[in-house]
């Protein structure tokens, strides 16, 4: 399998990425569209299909060294994720951790005021237990106020002594009752300030564990992000250690094509020589309809890749995949010759493998010529004379190539065209 590249036109493996992006965004057109959207979505696809194929025009140690690149650069992109992911939840951890910080300080600051105020009403409490232990001891010493109103009522001269020694009772009464039941609520705040407290120990106890927690976790982020940029750090020198050899190949790679092409252009001249030689004496008009001459190259061969222009995943290329690759479902198929002719040339090339050329004579008009890529080797030497499906060699994986298949290419004048329209 192998293909022509027009050095004067070079484009990036992006061109067609955009196409594909292009053809999905067109989804969203006017159902006016949708036939062409169908069609063109066809065409991604396919050209998307090929490009393993297309893998195929680049060496082995290329293959190689773009896969090494490209899982270095995917492992450094999900490492540098990673980073940004743990960065991320470091500065989170960073920002709750000064939030924890201020609460725990606030949280502190209410519990020594929640402790002030308690001293405060254990105060207040040892003061009005005192003020009714005091107004308990005087009732002790006066006597009961109840029974001395009773007795001086008995000794009341007239009714205003009466009215007078009633409200002495009563005001003395109230004056007990007030103070007890300010002890009382007294008593009843100490409780709720002592709960304040417990409250209060319990809420500061609370977050700083928390606060120790998201510390121990900030730590631990700390030293998972300092272990990532290392790995970060490592994965670039990785990359670019990979770029750099996967670059060396491929100079070397576009040597070979080079190379390739000027094989590639004494063949088609060679061919356009013996075309002209061949219909100079025999020249009827070329036809415009030549399906059905040749026979398939392969018996019970499919189509694995077409003839057509695409671009090339490593090089970036747009070239002319110059053939119909055929595949037979593994090694060692027999190759046909598709029609009768003259084996011109067999040999060896870095990028085709081993190569036969077929020529075919003057048909319909034309210089007809088939090439035979890949094979594991001939049967045919150069000079002899084959006919229309007799086994001129086998299937093979010689040269540029990920797996047997037959790469077939048609010549027209020293012009390759489209197999499938011969066939």
């Amino acid at each position: 399998m192998a293909r022509l590249f027009p050095s004067e036109r070079r484009y990036r493996l992006t061109a067609l990425i955009a196409a594909f992006l292009t053809v999905l965004g067109v989804a969203l057109a006017p159902l006016a569209f949708a036939d062409d959207l169908k069609d063109k979505q066809r065409e991604v696809k396919k050209q998307l299909a090929h490009a393993h194929d297309d893998l195929e025009h680049s060496s082995a140690a290329l293959r190689k060294a773009t896969a090494r690149l490209q899982q270095s650069q995917a492992q450094l992109d999900a490492a540098r994720t990673t980073l940004a992911a743990t960065r991320g939840k470091l500065e989170t951890a960073r920002v709750l951790d000064a939030k924890m910080q201020a609460e725990l300080t606030q949280a502190e600051a209410d519990l020594d005021t929640a402790i002030e105020e308690l001293k405060a009403g254990q105060q207040d409490v040892r003061d009005q237990q005192g003020t009714v232990d005091r107004m308990f001891a005087d009732a002790y010493e006066g006597g009961d106020p109840t029974l001395e109103g009773f007795a001086a009522l008995l000794n009341a001269e007239d009714l205003g002594d009466v009215a007078r020694v009633r409200a002495a009772t009563r005001d003395s009464l109230q004056e007990q009752d007030t103070q007890l039941a300010e002890l009382e609520a007294a008593e009843v705040l100490l409780g709720v300030r002592r709960d304040k407290v417990e409250e209060r120990r319990d809420d500061v106890e609370r977050r700083r564990k928390e606060a120790a927690a998201n510390l121990a976790r900030m730590k631990r982020l700390e030293k998972k992000a300092v272990a990532e940029r290392a790995a970060v750090a490592e994965l670039v020198s990785d990359r670019r250690s990979a770029a750099d050899k996967a670059s060396r190949i491929k100079a070397r790679d576009l040597k070979t094509l080079k190379r390739l092409e000027a094989d590639q252009r004494r063949i088609e001249q060679m061919l356009r020589d013996r075309a002209r030689k061949q219909t100079k004496s025999n020249s009827p008009t070329p036809t415009s309809n030549p399906g059905g001459y040749l026979s398939n190259p392969v018996r019970n061969g499919y189509v694995t890749s077409p003839f057509g222009w695409r671009t090339h995943p490593i090089y970036g290329y747009r070239s002319l995949h110059d053939g119909t690759d055929f595949g037979a479902g593994g090694c060692g198929a027999p190759l046909l010759a598709a029609a009768d002719g003259t084996v011109i040339s067999s040999y060896f090339q870095t990028a085709y493998g081993n190569r036969l050329i077929l020529d075919h004579g003057s048909v319909r008009g034309v210089g007809l010529a088939s090439i035979y890529n890949h094979a594991s080797n001939y049967t045919v030497s150069v000079g002899q004379r084959v006919k229309r499906g007799q086994v001129i060699g086998y299937m093979g994986n010689t040269g540029w190539s990920t797996g047997c298949h037959l790469h077939y290419t048609v010549m027209v004048n020293g012009s390759p065209v489209n197999p499938m329209n011969w066939l």
